[in-house]
């Protein structure tokens, strides 16, 4: 059987997550590659052992990586899918079903958090980001896309950016970004306040060098999803509280950007708090 679809998963030091998301993946309709980038363990190792395709580069880099597996990559729709995700062969193949019936060039599985163990801030945190609009509509990313041949012609090369899902997400408008609810990808945040500001300040100041860089596209002004999040949870009195928590983590995730973007900080800052 031919394959119906490509997988690129870039990893770094990703030996203890990655059986778990390659055996939930094993369908011979999947042609799975798993970028080992910069290891210093058996992640490669790992990845041979489940059957899949394996590049291995020397280099620790999220973006050299993803262009490594799409040279390597022969078929659309194409995925590109983090390593600490749970995701299964259903889910992505019922994504690219949806690219190749439909009118989008891009599209994701449904995300459920999976907020066991989390502390109480991070908790109100997710709970208020659920409710915005970045979350609720079209939202591409936070560990899986998936892109049609048409989709991916629209850039060349990943540029050189810490998001890089927040980079194909603007690309797309309204229309041309689907959410496939009958698919799910399961995703754990960070378990602690401090490991949730480092991965704050990682995206805020992805999006910042999106922006300075004129390649932020699509992607809404801060003001007017604020606004529109404050018009939200004024409608919900059990986020009151929550809200109190989340803005206190984006004044507090913008300052830390503004230093990660000052020393040229573009280190990929993993959370290890979700991956234990």
């Amino acid at each position: 059987m031919s394959a119906e679809m490509s997988v690129v998963i870039p990893a770094h030091n990703e030996e203890r997550v990655l059986p778990r998301l390659l055996a939930s993946l094993a369908d011979e309709r999947l042609e799975i590659i798993v970028v080992a980038n910069g290891c210093s363990d058996a992640t490669a190792d790992v990845a041979r052992a489940a059957g899949v395709r394996v590049v291995e580069l020397a280099e620790g880099s999220k973006v050299a990586a993803l262009d490594a597996g799409d040279e390597a990559a022969s078929v659309f729709p194409r995925a590109y899918v983090d390593a600490d995700i749970e995701i299964d062969a259903a889910g992505l193949l019922a994504v690219a079903a949806r690219l190749r019936d439909g009118p989008e060039l891009v599209a994701s599985p449904g995300l459920r958090l999976d907020l066991s163990g989390a502390s109480w801030p991070v908790r109100a945190y997710y709970a208020v980001w659920e409710v915005s609009s970045f979350r609720r509509r079209g939202h591409i990313g936070s560990g899986v896309y998936v892109l049609s041949a048409e989709g991916r012609r629209r850039f060349g090369a990943f540029p050189p950016v810490i998001g890089d899902d927040r980079f194909v997400q603007g690309l797309f408008g309204h229309a041309e970004r689907a959410t496939v609810d009958d698919a799910e990808f399961v995703v754990r945040p960070p378990r602690t306040l401090r490991a949730l500001l480092a991965r704050g300040a990682r995206i805020a100041a992805g999006n910042r060098q999106l922006q300075r860089a004129g390649l932020a596209g699509h992607a809404p002004t801060r003001g007017a999803s604020l606004g529109e999040l404050v018009g939200t949870v004024a409608r919900r009195p059990a986020l009151w509280g929550p809200f109190l928590i989340y803005v206190g983590v984006q004044l507090r995730t913008a300052a830390l950007a503004d230093r990660k973007l000052r020393i040229s900080d573009e280190v990929w800052d993993r959370d290890e708090t979700s991956r234990r």
